[in-house]
């Protein structure tokens, strides 16, 4: 069996890959000329350098492979420029499924997130039947991922494809190299800049454990169907709180509201378009905090046979990453 896995240098596609080598699979990485490869270094993986955005280096890539883990995506809060990240995104991942379609792939896992789906105004768990719309995604990246598994669904239903989507929550662990908004929070908790907290709430999944899921999605999952591959639902205060109990550390926290943080995104997006470094908070994540992201992993646990560590277990595991990794000498 070769795999072909998208966006294998990131922080959930390398844990995808490493899953599959340790699966017996050889692997196949599709990745941009340039860019960060520390998460493939001493890997046995082969390299198909391309761009989702290059039909010819897509017809490439899915040459002779058997399976395709589509996980690669333009995952920021903030884009300068919103039409790149459309292009990757929704127009790449429509040219890859119908390339791996016209190759013959015998199985497509087609990554899409728990950004798609909608939540429930009272905190408790929504699930892959809980109604969403693209009027209601906050955000470029959200609307990008929904408008891709709407195209993702059509395609599959009308070629009858082999394909199955998942949605994982949200990923924590070792390897994130960018990091990505919620590695953030952790590098910030260790460094002593996170002092305050806004009342939201995420489903935290070790990204290991999201990894390992795709794998059961590949071997029992229904065609056309998705899975939410999650984890144990948390506030923002409680997995700062995990944080500092996992660390020894206590501290002293205050609650903002809301509308008061988003002033200071605004600024901060303004201060983005002039020196071109990605703002710390943006008014789309802010907009984000005032829903609880809570989800529920049943329909995965029940078909796949999906299995999610403790939350504490990604976090200290995130954490001690960091750390090894210098990114917060001193902390």
């Amino acid at each position: 069996m070769k795999s072909l896995v998208t966006g294998a240098n990131g922080f959930v596609g390398s844990a995808v890959a490493r899953c599959l080598l340790d699966a017996g699979h050889e692997v196949r990485c599709l990745v941009r000329p340039g860019s960060d490869r520390r998460n493939l270094h001493e890997l046995p993986v082969e390299i198909s350098e391309g761009d989702l955005r290059s039909a010819p280096s897509l017809k490439r890539a899915v040459t002779g492979c058997d399976s395709l883990f589509h996980v690669a995506a333009d995952y920021r809060l903030w884009v300068p420029n919103p039409e790149t990240m459309y292009d990757i995104n929704v127009k790449g991942t429509e040219a890859l499924i119908l390339a791996a379609a016209e190759a013959g792939m015998k199985r497509m896992i087609y990554t899409s997130s728990v950004a798609t789906l909608g939540t429930h105004q009272d905190g408790t768990s929504a699930n892959e039947d809980t109604p969403s719309s693209l009027v209601s995604m906050t955000g470029h990246y959200k609307r990008s991922k929904f408008m891709a598994e709407q195209i993702v669904q059509r395609i599959t239903d009308e070629h009858k494809l082999p394909l199955v989507i998942v949605n994982p929550s949200t990923p924590i662990g070792p390897r994130d190299i960018k990091p990505t908004p919620t590695g953030r929070i952790v590098v910030d908790t260790l460094c002593g800049r996170m002092p305050a907290y806004v009342n939201t709430g995420l489903n935290i999944a070790h990204a290991d454990d999201i990894a390992y899921g795709h794998l059961l999605a590949h071997a029992h999952g229904e065609p056309g169907e998705r899975y939410i591959l999650g984890g144990e639902n948390m506030t923002l205060l409680q997995i700062l709180q995990t944080i500092d109990e996992i660390r020894g550390k206590r501290t002293k926290r205050f609650n903002i509201p809301v509308k008061l943080v988003l002033p200071a995104a605004w600024l901060m997006e303004k201060m983005a378009m002039v020196t071109n470094i990605e703002p710390r908070a943006t008014v789309d994540s802010v907009r984000m905090a005032k829903k609880k992201m809570f989800y529920s992993s049943e329909k995965a646990v029940r078909v796949l046979g999906y299995r999610y560590r403790p939350a504490a277990e990604a976090l200290e595991d995130a954490m001690a990453w960091f750390q090894d990794n210098g990114y917060c000498d001193g902390s």
